[in-house]
């Protein structure tokens, strides 16, 4: 199965998968008549809908079928067919901010900055605990761009754009109670009382700590271009794990949010094994590991 999965996908790969998982959430929202949600449910399809076009702009797996395979089994295990909407922009907003940033125009990466704080703005306002993702732009304006101060300020003149007209909306309604939910890290933090079934997915984060340490291990060999690329995964996933560890409680639909990123790292890290065997040895233990906590999740609730 690996290699079918290594082969080099075409044109024709990406919407035969968005089918497939269009399949998905319908079976999944049709078995609950009851809760269904149609409106999150159509903002979350097309938010991760655009993350299959993330992995060619990205370029780290050379194009091939597995982390398109990856992603699509995980988005099955995570989604349960009820999501805020809230979270529901949140992936949407996040593809889109992810598409602006890998794109190959120069140009239109470079200007689009008050545009991605325009949509960092409006993100924060509908889900609150999406402010890792702002700190993750902050960062890679940093690092990578050449007139720093002028796109920072492009980036806050896009955000205090949307903010102000937020507070104009909000006065003219006569809605003028501030709400401290707004605030970072407000409240107070508590560890889950169990955190099963979370410990079933142990196998792939020890698979994702093998394939960091084993990147940092190889760095040198690597291309420049390839580290870039292997930061910028990086940095994005440590921005939406600190949204999951503050924010996630029992919701696991949280977990969609590394959906993307660790497909990415889990491909590459299957790529490099030395041997055939522990590559589909790997593979099967990853699809195994989301179909039992799946099925334990769907026991659970």
């Amino acid at each position: 199965m690996f290699r079918l999965l290594s082969k080099e996908s075409n044109i024709f790969s990406v919407p035969v998968y968005i089918g497939f998982l269009f399949l998905i959430f319908l079976l999944l929202n049709l078995l609950d008549f009851k809760y269904i949600d149609v409106f999150p449910a159509i903002i979350t399809f097309m938010g991760i809908s655009l993350g299959y076009f993330l992995f060619n702009a990205i370029a780290l797996n050379q194009f091939s079928h597995l982390p398109l395979f990856l992603y699509t089994i995980f988005v099955a295990s995570f989604y349960d067919g009820t999501i805020e909407v809230g979270l529901a922009f949140t992936f949407l907003t996040s593809a889109i901010i992810l598409l602006i940033l890998t794109s190959q125009n120069d140009y239109l990466r470079k200007s689009s900055f008050m545009l991605v704080g325009s949509i960092l703005a409006f993100n924060y306002l509908v889900f609150p605990p999406s402010w890792p993702m702002g700190v993750f732009v902050i960062f890679h304006i940093i690092g990578t761009s050449g007139r720093i101060s002028l796109n920072i300020f492009r980036l806050f003149f896009g955000i205090i754009l949307i903010v102000l007209s937020y507070f104009g909306l909000m006065y003219l309604i006569h809605y003028t109670t501030w709400d401290k939910t707004y605030l970072p890290f407000y409240g107070k933090f508590e560890l889950l009382d169990s955190y099963f079934p979370l410990y079933i997915l142990t196998p792939i984060a020890l698979m994702l700590l093998y394939s960091l340490s084993d990147h940092f291990k190889h760095y040198n060999e690597k291309s420049p271009i390839s580290r870039y690329k292997y930061t910028f995964v990086l940095v994005f996933s440590l921005a939406q794990l600190i949204t999951i560890i503050f924010y996630m409680g029992n919701n696991y639909e949280y977990l969609l949010l590394l959906a993307l990123p660790v497909s990415i790292i889990l491909s590459r890290m299957l790529r490099f094994l030395p041997k055939y065997w522990m590559q589909e040895l790997g593979l099967w233990i990853i699809v195994f590991t989301l179909a039992f906590f799946k099925i334990a999740i769907f026991f659970k609730f």
